[in-house]
């Protein structure tokens, strides 16, 4: 497939499509809140004569788009539309209308990039089998992947192989980045309610002393990535909040610790968890006190498979030149919950980079905006993922 005729057909209708994105941008919707969002895509599908169902995960959809060319395979593509909780600094003309809430990690792109390729390929149905175009809500904390996955996702529309499409702000626009094997981590949250009687200042002799008990489980946490992690392994521990005490002169009866883990591997995500409880109910006892551990598993880590790693490096040289593909990345700590479509179905995350000049902040920053320079980019990615999976000889 020729792809400069693939971007050069995307460009055509390349300001109605920035405009959609400025549109959403301006009416951001946080997770299983995307009603209008929701509509917007349903209305353009509608105008454009492609297939769709509503209803997954409340306002999830699929568009499905079928080849003009016999075959039995079909592919997932997935695109995230949610908002964050959070205040927009910019004040450009497409800068949020709703108060506190904000794209600040570029969906409203990912939605818009999706629409433009399904678009492209309505058109352009030159390809043998089936493309389901997944429009995901709730990827910020909600697991608005997961759910759409309980509520039958890959039952209602088989999906043999499954691809996301992420920006990355500080790499160059065009530039594409991805990884066999883990890429992105889990994000687990952990609260630890350090116990005792508390008491006097003055007469510690009298009482159990919480703060002691924190003291060491601080300390002793730190030894895990250094003494429990093998060297040539990657994790983060982080401790986010600690509360206890109302008076200068009256040790805490009780204090609470809450902080984050974050890794690439189950089997370290198991090691953290026994290591943290541990170590919390042995620094307590060490003072008289008790601990209680509540640690929650947030997104799983984001374990990309070779086969298709390798047809998205190839997908991304079509668009941008092998020189312009990493297919190496180092993991990263951010989270994404299309690590669990890829714990049911073999598939790939690749990033693109949407700028590297510093205007371009980083995802989740109040100045953030998505470059909209790689619109006709990441579609024109996803017409040559479908070349890659649905045109190309199979063994």
């Amino acid at each position: 497939m020729e792809m400069d005729r693939v971007l050069a057909q995307l460009r055509q209708h390349e300001p109605e499509m920035i405009a959609i994105r400025h549109d959403i941008h301006m009416h951001p919707e946080t997770s299983y809140e995307e009603f209008r969002t929701s509509q917007l895509v349903a209305d353009k599908l509608t105008e454009w004569g492609i297939d769709f169902e509503r209803g997954l995960a409340g306002t999830g959809l699929v568009a499905t788009i079928k080849g003009a060319r016999p075959g039995n395979r079909a592919i997932g593509l997935r695109a995230d539309m949610d908002a964050l909780n959070m205040v927009e600094s910019n004040t450009f003309a497409h800068a949020s209308t709703i108060p506190n809430k904000m794209h600040g990690c570029g969906h409203d792109g990912h939605t818009a990039m999706m629409l433009h390729a399904a678009r492209y390929l309505k058109n352009n149905p030159d390809f043998a089998g089936t493309v389901n175009c997944i429009f995901q809500p709730a990827e910020e904390g909600g697991a608005g992947g997961l759910r759409m996955i309980e509520e039958g996702l890959f039952e209602r529309f088989p999906c043999d192989t499954v691809y996301s499409l992420h920006n990355k702000p500080g790499l160059p626009v065009g530039k594409f980045v991805t990884r066999s094997g883990p890429q992105l981590a889990c994000a687990d949250s952990w609260t630890i309610t350090l116990v005792g009687t508390g008491g006097h200042g003055g007469a510690p002799e009298k009482s159990t002393d919480t703060t002691i008990a924190l003291a060491q489980f601080i300390l002793g946490m730190q030894t895990i990535i250094s003494r429990n992690i093998p060297a040539l392994e990657s994790a983060v521990l982080s401790i986010g909040t600690v509360h206890g005490g109302m008076s200068f002169n009256v040790m805490p009866s009780e204090i609470v610790v809450t902080g984050t883990t974050r890794c690439h591997k189950p089997e370290i995500r198991d090691l953290l968890e026994k290591r943290m409880t541990e170590i919390a109910h042995g620094a307590a006892a060490m003072s008289g006190c008790t601990a209680i551990v509540d640690y929650q598993r947030g997104y799983p880590p984001l374990i990309n498979t070779r086969a298709e790693t390798d047809k998205a490096i190839l997908a991304a040289a079509a668009v941008s030149g092998m020189d312009n593909v990493d297919g190496d990345n180092p993991p990263i700590n951010a989270a994404d919950d299309f690590a669990y479509m890829l714990q049911v179905r073999p598939g790939c995350n690749v990033m693109l980079g949407q700028g590297d000049d510093p205007k371009w902040k980083n995802n989740h920053m109040p100045g953030y905006d998505f470059n909209d320079e790689i619109i006709s980019i990441g579609a024109a990615y996803w017409v040559s993922i479908v070349d890659q999976e649905l045109n190309q000889p199979t063994d």
